[in-house]
C-alpha cells in the first residue's frame, strides 16, 4: 500500500499505464555500417508513418475530417524527399548515427518555416517538429505513449502531468491520476479536479514501484493506493466507488438551488477553467459562473503566442456559453512553474518571486495589449469581468488599468466594439496588496484572493517542495487575518470580494470565509455542489461568531481543532 496526497475526489480502480516523459538526448558518432544506418533510419520513418495511420484513422473516425487531416499533414511530412533524402545524404557523406543526421535536417527545415512571414509556413514548422520527434523517440528506442489515441481505459502513472499530456489525453479513457510529485495546488491535482478525475499525488517514486498492466485501486480524497489488490481489497473499492457515485447523485438536488445561508445571505458560487472545453463541467455542476479563467492555457503547448483572433474566438465560446453569467478573466499569468518554449526568460534564482504575470505583462506591453484587445472584443458576447494577476503595488495596478484605457481608446478609432460595462479587477495573491487593500480597493470593481500564491508568500514557504509541505497551512493565523482584511477592505469601499484559490472550495474553511463574509467562492467544477449543499446548511450570522472567535487564536491546529469542535 502507498500513501499520498489525496487530490482530486473519487476512486480509481484499473490497469496501470506507466507514462515516462524521457529526455532525447542526441549525441553526433561515427558509424561503420552506413547502409545499416541508413536502413535504421528508412524503418524508423516508416513505423512512425504507419503510427500517424492508425492515428488518422481513428481522428477520422471519431473527430472528423478536419482533426484528421492534422495527422494526414504530418504523414506528408514523413513522405517528403527533400527532408528524407537530405537525412539519408548526410548518414553517407558524414559517416554519421540516423539520429544525429535526421535532428540537425529537421531542425534547419524547422528554422526556415518558422522566419517565414506566411502563417501556413509557420504551421508547416510545427508540423515538421511534432513528426521529427516522433522519428526521433523511434530511433532512440522511447516508447511513445499517444495520450489521444488509447485502446482502453487506464490510470495514468507519471513523475508529474504536463499541460500538454491533459490537454491531449482521451478523457473518458483515464480513469485516474497518480503522480510522485505535487500537492493540492499543482497542475495535476487542480486539472484532475476540474475533470472530476481521481486522482493522488505525491506518491514520491510510485513509478519505480508500477508497471504498465499492473492492476491498482486507489481513493482520490484520502490518497491510499493499493497495487495489485487482491479480491477482497477490489470489492472494498467497489462499494466506496459505488458509494461515491450515489453521494454525487444525491448532489443533483442542488442544481437550480440557491447558493445562500439559512438566514439568508447569498452568495456566489462560482468555477476555475483553464479552457473553453471546461466550460461543460461547470454547466454540469450548476456553477453561476466563471470566477477564474486561467488564460496561460491558451498560450502552452505551442510554438508561438495566440494571435488576437484565436484569443477571441477562445474569450468568447466561454462568454457565450455562460452568458449572461458573469465570467472573470486573468489576463496572462506566465513564469514562477509555467514556461513558454517560445519566450525566451532568464534563470532565475526565485522564479516565483520573479519576472512573471503582471510585471511580465507591464514589460511586455505588445503581449498585453493584443490579449486586451481580444478580450474587450469578446465582451460584447456577454458578461465580462477582467482581472490583473500578481498586483504587488497601487503603482502596477493603475499602469495596468492605463494600459487598458489605451487599447480601448485605440478600438475606439478603428470603430470595433466593446462593452463599457466591463469590471476590472485584482488578484489579492501578495502580501503587500493585502495590506494596502484599502487603498487598491479605490481602484477596482472587485478582488479575488488567490490563495495558492498568497499561503506561498505569506508563510515564505514553496507550496510544491514536500519537505516543507507541512507549512503550506491554509489554518495559518496571518493568511486568515490577511483574509478577513482584504474582505473588510473591499466592502468599506462598496466593493465584492472573491476567492478563486483552493481554499474556496475547502469544506473546512467554507464556514469560516462565510462568516469573514465572502462574497463569491470560484472553485473546481466538482466541488460547487457539495459547497452549496454546505452553505444551504449555515447560518450567516452563527459563522460570523465563529470566525470572530477562530481569528482570536494563535496556531493553526487551535483553529483547526475549534472549527472541528464546533462542527463536530
Amino acid at each position: 500500500m502507498f500513501k499520498g496526497n489525496g487530490a482530486s475526489p473519487g476512486v480509481g480502480i484499473g490497469k496501470v499505464l506507466l507514462l515516462k516523459h524521457e529526455e532525447m538526448n542526441i549525441q553526433k558518432k561515427i558509424v561503420q555500417d552506413v547502409d545499416g544506418e541508413e536502413k535504421r533510419f528508412l524503418d524508423a520513418v516508416q513505423i512512425s508513418k504507419s503510427e500517424l495511420e492508425k492515428v488518422k484513422e481513428k481522428a477520422l473516425r471519431e473527430l472528423g475530417e478536419d482533426k484528421a487531416e492534422i495527422f494526414g499533414a504530418h504523414i506528408m511530412v514523413l513522405e517528403d524527399p527533400e527532408l528524407i533524402d537530405a537525412t539519408v545524404n548526410k548518414i553517407k557523406e558524414e559517416s554519421v548515427n540516423a539520429e544525429y543526421a535526421f535532428k540537425e535536417i529537421s531542425d534547419m527545415f524547422i528554422g526556415i518555416f518558422e522566419n517565414m512571414d506566411n502563417e501556413y509556413m509557420k504551421e508547416r514548422a510545427a508540423d515538421i517538429k511534432d513528426v521529427s520527434n516522433r522519428v526521433l523517440r523511434t530511433l532512440l528506442g522511447i516508447e511513445v505513449v499517444d495520450l489521444s489515441n488509447l485502446d482502453e481505459e487506464v490510470i495514468l502513472v507519471t513523475n508529474d502531468l504536463t499541460p500538454s499530456d491533459t490537454a491531449t489525453m482521451d478523457k473518458n479513457k483515464v480513469l485516474g491520476f497518480l503522480t510522485n510529485i505535487g500537492g493540492k495546488t499543482s497542475h495535476t491535482a487542480i486539472m484532475a479536479r476540474t475533470l472530476e478525475i481521481p486522482a493522488v499525488v505525491g506518491l514520491k517514486d510510485v513509478t519505480d514501484k508500477v508497471k504498465s498492466g499492473d492492476f491498482i485501486v486507489f481513493n482520490g480524497e484520502t490518497g491510499d493506493v493499493v497495487l495489485n489488490p487482491d479480491e477482497n481489497t477490489i470489492n472494498e473499492y467497489r462499494k466506496l466507488k459505488e458509494e461515491f457515485d450515489k453521494n454525487r447523485k444525491e448532489l443533483e438536488k442542488y442544481k437550480g438551488k440557491e447558493s445562500k445561508t439559512l438566514d439568508g445571505r447569498h452568495v456566489e458560487l462560482a468555477g476555475n477553467i483553464g479552457t473553453p472545453n471546461d466550460i461543460e463541467g461547470l454547466i454540469k455542476n450548476d456553477a453561476e459562473g466563471v470566477g477564474l479563467y486561467r488564460t496561460e492555457f491558451l498560450y502552452m503547448d505551442r510554438d508561438d503566442f495566440p494571435s488576437e483572433d484565436e484569443q477571441f474566438e477562445s474569450y468568447k465560446a466561454v462568454l457565450e456559453a455562460m452568458n449572461p453569467k458573469p465570467i472573470v478573466i486573468r489576463t496572462l499569468d506566465i513564469g514562477g512553474d509555467k514556461e513558454l518554449s517560445y519566450l525566451k526568460m532568464d534563470k532565475e534564482m526565485n522564479p516565483f518571486l520573479g519576472y512573471r504575470a503582471i510585471r511580465l505583462c507591464l514589460d511586455r506591453k505588445d503581449i498585453f495589449k493584443t490579449q486586451l484587445r481580444a478580450l474587450l472584443r469578446a465582451s460584447m458576447y456577454g458578461n465580462l469581468r477582467i482581472m490583473f494577476p500578481m498586483i504587488s503595488s497601487l503603482e502596477e495596478l493603475l499602469e495596468a488599468k492605463n494600459i487598458l484605457e489605451e487599447v480601448k481608446t485605440d478600438l475606439d478609432r478603428e470603430n470595433i466594439s466593446y462593452s463599457k460595462d466591463v469590471q476590472v479587477g485584482m488578484m489579492i495573491e501578495v502580501p503587500s496588496a493585502a495590506i494596502i487593500s484599502d487603498i487598491l480597493a479605490k481602484h477596482v470593481d472587485f478582488f479575488s484572493i488567490g490563495t495558492n500564491d498568497l499561503i506561498q508568500y505569506t508563510c515564505a514557504v514553496d507550496r510544491m517542495n514536500e519537505k516543507i509541505h507541512n507549512l503550506y497551512n491554509p489554518f495559518n493565523p496571518a493568511v486568515l487575518r490577511l483574509i478577513k482584511l482584504v474582505i473588510d477592505n473591499g466592502h468599506k469601499e462598496g466593493k465584492w470580494v472573491g476567492m478563486c484559490g483552493e481554499v474556496a472550495g475547502d469544506k473546512r474553511l467554507i464556514p469560516m470565509l462565510i462568516g469573514m463574509g465572502l462574497d463569491e467562492f470560484s472553485m473546481s467544477p466538482i466541488s460547487i455542489l457539495p459547497a452549496r449543499k454546505l452553505i444551504n446548511s449555515l447560518s450567516y450570522e452563527e459563522m460570523k461568531k465563529i470566525s470572530d472567535e477562530a481569528l482570536k487564536l494563535a496556531t493553526a491546529d487551535e483553529i483547526q481543532e475549534y472549527l472541528k469542535k464546533v462542527f463536530a
